[in-house]
């Protein structure tokens, strides 16, 4: 039962314990902050079971397991690098979910990337989600934005996993589906 005007970490963590999973956090720029945000409400040890600051490059790679050639090429302010890092933080700690963020703080740029550049992402039973984000403000603005913005897309993940229907398990025809004019489906079969 969702608690109207809850948080982000609250609303996960009430999500979590209905559904009987758990939660992993790998964090660059955040450095704690989304476990920490997390960990606030009551209840989240029993979802939450742990994470990884990853600030360095070769703790994202030795720890999380983010291919080295891919931090070699695109650097460590990437989606493909946060997804690596939600994978790994899911797999190594054996969480049904990995959460990650990775990214540019500031105040100055990093790896040619201005300050604000943000790659927060979600992995889980149904696959990964990254969303890129371009923050404003300062240093702590942009890592509670951050915070949010990771929490609020695993929040979006795991409420798809549960309200996405299952693909039909026949073939019925229907190759497409647009919506009409005044809002309706409309579809084309073959």
């Amino acid at each position: 039962m969702q608690v109207p005007g809850a948080q982000p970490g609250e609303r996960l963590v009430e999500l979590l314990t209905e559904r009987g999973e758990t939660l992993a956090c790998a964090e660059s720029l955040t450095a704690g902050l989304v476990a920490a945000t997390v960990a606030d409400t009551p209840g989240a040890s029993l979802v939450l079971l742990g994470g990884v600051v990853a600030y360095a490059p070769q703790v994202k790679v030795d720890v999380l397991g983010v291919p080295p050639e891919l931090v070699a090429r695109v650097g460590t302010v990437d989606p493909g690098v946060a997804i690596a890092m939600a994978v790994g933080a899911r797999t190594r700690l054996g969480a049904t979910w990995g959460l990650s963020t990775t990214g540019v703080a500031g105040p100055g740029s990093a790896e040619g990337k201005s300050a604000g550049t943000v790659h927060v992402a979600v992995a889980g039973p149904s696959g990964t989600a990254t969303r890129a984000l371009q923050l404003n403000g300062d240093r702590a603005a942009v890592r509670a934005a951050a915070v949010r913005e990771v929490l609020l897309l695993a929040l979006h993940e795991i409420g798809a996993t549960r309200t996405t229907p299952a693909p039909p398990t026949e073939a019925r025809g229907t190759v497409g589906l647009a919506v009409t004019d005044d809002g309706g489906p409309q579809t084309s079969s073959r």
